[in-house]
């Protein structure tokens, strides 16, 4: 199939009305089979990736993340492509990358001299620190669409990367005349807390009993009285907006002192206001209420359950409509009531990986058989039994990138290995498992002030650095926003599970004690299996709050 080619200048482009937008994006999304089965597998054969990191989100509560705009950093692992000698990578933000950050990633390229893969990046900014998604800052500049235009060497093989798909993402892939390899926008709702529900029992896997497509107050107070009636003994209720995010967007209502019989709905109504508990601790209610009449949202229970735990299972759907899981993991949630996402460990407790894996399928094979393409992942509450087995109740399906996405990338890039179905484990090239502890959300004053050439500096002298030899260490992102808000991303690598929390406790020492000691490096740097650390992020979190 031939590419598609219009002949309109850029300003004859952005006149265009969405039903032409749509017509010529589903024009130039049929090539992306073609790419897929021509050029995508093939490590020679050259290709422009143009990524376009935008959190096209609810910009309201993104705005209230401190450094916010430094989250288009996550996706830099796309860099890691460069490892390919016929990929030119054009890289788009809303601000300027420090240069000390562009090299760092390219040095953890294997075998690429950096001069040559810094050849075939383009890295573009829209200079501007607003609160507007990336997306729309680049469609309000037409020269700056026309410059990325003019930077792709390879236009019959070039495709567009982005962190989630909507109608902005739509439209800038048709102005820039390339497909775009994510969710269709016309299937966004597939995405929403209401469609998951319906999805959820589509695939025929476990779900928390409650209620979707809720319109406003109303609904929800209806909603909260009938599963109580139906569960005399539920303690706690979910309400959920359809877009909320990350744990953002829920609240938490609890059936304390609730009284029984026809009292029941209007105890309810008149507790709402106060009983409700936000992850948000800026949300008020009425707020929420009115983002729900928005939105509109769910009711369901809150799952209860002694050494519960809140793994995910991440999938990948191709343009022919095959999916795939492509990992599983425990995550670190955090915020009042324990459903922000903080962190993650890779991969999921082997008593019950593979079952996630399971789930993930049915779930995959729901969203292709809709059209689906891209990346997804289903969060889980997961409660053990007493007669050793685990109940997996699937809470959410997100459609996109997530906190989960980059880490695997990054650990797939550097190691050229596989996810291996048979036992949920990743082994590198030569065979070896590979295991990591992750997060988004370190977060110090103390590291405040800290450049990227300190944070460089601290990791070398400490010897924590990611080595190529023995495929482990630690990988940083989010550099960017260290210096004016002590925050940063970690990504620990390691041959063992102890080995990769050990890399990531010893980096969170180092860091600790050189910005506590004026910048005294150990000497001679710890080994990292030397160190001891509680499991899962505890012990540290009261002295490394996420802002």
């Amino acid at each position: 199939m031939i590419r598609p080619i219009f002949n309109e200048t850029i300003f004859d482009l952005m006149r265009l009305p969405e039903a032409k937008i749509r017509r010529r994006f589903n024009a130039f999304n049929a090539h992306l089979l073609d790419l897929y089965e021509e050029v995508l597998p093939y490590r020679h054969t050259p290709r422009t990736v143009i990524v376009v990191p935008s959190l096209t989100l609810d910009q309201e509560v993104l705005a209230k993340i401190p450094g916010i705009n430094f989250y288009e950093q996550r996706l830099l692992y796309y860099l890691m492509m460069l490892q390919l000698p016929r990929t030119q990578v054009i890289f788009v933000t809303s601000e300027t990358i420090d240069d000390s950050i562009v090299d760092y990633f390219l040095n953890l390229l294997p075998g690429v001299p950096g001069s040559h893969a810094r050849d075939r990046l383009t890295l573009l900014s829209c200079h501007d620190a607003s609160s507007l998604s990336l997306t729309e800052k680049i469609l309000a500049r037409p020269r700056l669409i026309q410059r990325i235009r003019e930077h792709i060497r390879y236009p019959d093989s070039a495709y567009m990367e982005c962190f989630n798909s909507t109608p902005h993402e739509r439209r800038l892939s048709v102005l820039l005349g390339v497909p775009l390899y994510a969710l269709d926008p016309d299937l966004s709702h597939l995405g929403n807390k209401s469609w998951n529900r319906k999805l959820f029992r589509e695939a025929e896997v476990l779900l928390p009993d409650g209620f979707e497509d809720l319109r406003d107050e109303q609904d929800v107070a209806a909603a909260l009285t009938a599963l109580k009636r139906k569960h005399p003994d539920l303690r706690r209720a979910v309400v959920k907006l359809n877009e909320g995010f990350s744990g953002e967007g829920n609240s938490l209502f609890e059936f304390e002192g609730a009284p029984e019989g026809d009292g029941l709905e209007a105890w309810v109504r008149e507790e709402m206001p106060k009983r409700l508990r936000f992850e948000n601790p800026e949300e008020t209610y009425d707020r929420f209420m009115r983002k729900f009449v928005e939105m509109q949202g769910i009711v369901e229970v809150f799952v209860e359950g002694e050494g519960k735990r809140s793994p995910s299972v991440q999938g990948l759907i191709n343009p022919l409509g095959q999916g795939t899981v492509v990992s599983t993991h425990e995550q670190i949630l955090g915020g009042p009531t324990k459903q922000v996402y903080l962190g993650a460990t890779f991969p999921a407790d082997e008593a019950y990986r593979l079952e996630l894996q399971e789930i993930g399928r049915r779930v995959g094979h729901a969203l292709s058989v809709r059209g689906a393409i891209g990346r997804f992942s289903v969060d889980f509450v997961s409660v053990p039994q007493p007669d050793g087995s685990w109940k997996h109740y699937s809470l959410e399906i997100n459609l996109r990138k997530g906190g989960t996405t980059h880490p695997f990338m990054t650990l797939k890039f550097l190691t050229h290995g596989e996810y291996n179905l048979e036992d949920g484990l990743y082994y590198t090239g030569t065979g070896q498992p590979r295991y990591y502890y992750a997060t988004d959300n370190l977060h110090s004053n103390a590291y405040k002030g800290l450049t990227p050439e300190d944070l460089m500096d601290i990791a070398l002298c400490e010897g924590l650095h990611f080595h190529g030899g023995t495929q482990e260490g630690m990988v940083f992102h989010l550099i960017g926003a260290l210096s004016e808000y002590g925050k940063l991303g970690m990504v620990a690598i390691g041959a063992t599970p102890e080995r990769a929390e050990a890399y990531y406790y010893t980096t969170l020492e180092a860091l600790d004690r050189v910005t506590q000691t004026g910048g005294k490096c150990q000497n001679p740097p710890r080994d990292p299996s030397e160190a001891t650390a509680p499991t899962h992020f505890a012990p540290w979190w009261d002295a490394h709050k996420p802002l």
